[in-house]
């Protein structure tokens, strides 16, 4: 079995991006620019933020922080967006996720211009993901994505069972597979036999937030499988996918910790450098 080392596969893509960001500097006098927006001091909210900071840093953008206490008001974060939207230093715009109860999401995210949109979570870019057109893709799946196609790169013709619906995965996952020709099946917790779903895929993406859900005898010989998951238990740190039994049928599956969380944030790193690159045609 191949296990899909994340922590490798994001180091790698960093080296590619800081690369490009030396060739972006040499052409444009001017490297692109991340500015995260941190509300409150939850822990893994914190942990998350300095990892992009640091990732930010080392790839060679101009990296920026801005923190607000759990009591801001939405105005003073909306006003702020705003006036990031304007920046034309700042090619990337990210309100780190959870936000305290009284800040609408949704307003948020839709006060981020598309263009600046890094999530990749903006109705315009979830519409245009969707449609086929050029668009900021949601970190994650494209981490995933990429992952997939290191161990497969020809994806044409095969079956992929994606575990879990939402809007942060799910959903672009099945886009993004869709345009490599795979026959796509998302399922959920109202499927009714998720074990015969999986037993017929090729490829599965497990996002479900349910410890160890997929086991071994869930997936045939020669699936990949991706595990989204984080999931804190008695015993640590788990992911969606039952590890020790999944690993002895499957071709290759990603560990957790160590899979999919480090390509998140390269793939952050990367859809700010595709904002910048588009912002200057």
């Amino acid at each position: 079995m191949i296990l899909i080392d994340g922590k490798k596969a994001a180091a790698e893509l960093r080296q590619e991006l800081k690369h490009e960001v030396t060739d972006l500097k040499a052409k444009y006098n001017k490297v692109p620019g991340l500015t995260v927006i941190l509300i409150g001091d939850l822990t893994p909210s914190q942990i998350y933020v300095r990892n992009k900071e640091k990732s930010a840093n080392e790839v060679g953008l101009k990296s920026e922080v801005i923190k607000y206490p759990d009591s801001v008001e939405e105005k003073t974060v909306l006003e702020k967006i705003e006036e990031l939207n304007k920046d034309e230093t700042v090619s990337g715009i990210l309100v780190q996720l959870p936000l305290p109860k009284h800040i609408d999401k949704q307003k948020v995210i839709e006060t981020i211009l598309p263009s600046k949109d890094v999530d990749g979570f903006h109705p315009m870019n979830v519409g245009n993901l969707s449609s086929g057109y050029e668009s900021s893709v949601p970190c994650t799946p494209l981490g995933c994505y990429l992952l997939i196609k290191k161990v497969e790169p020809n994806l044409n013709g095969k079956k992929a069972v994606i575990v879990g619906r939402s809007n942060l995965n799910g959903k672009p996952m099945t886009q993004l597979l869709l345009k490599e020709n795979c026959t796509v099946t998302i399922t959920h917790s109202k499927t009714k036999d998720l074990k015969a779903e999986c037993l017929e895929a090729d490829i599965i993406v497990a996002a479900v937030g349910i410890p160890e859900l997929v086991k071994g005898d869930w997936v045939k010989k020669d699936t990949i499988v991706i595990d989204v998951g984080i999931n804190k238990t008695d015993n640590g740190i788990v992911g969606d996918v039952d590890f020790d039994e999944v690993s002895k049928k499957a071709k290759a599956l990603t560990p957790v910790p160590g899979g999919v969380g480090p390509m998140t944030i390269a793939c952050l790193l990367k859809n700010t450098i595709e904002c910048f690159k588009r912002s200057q045609i």
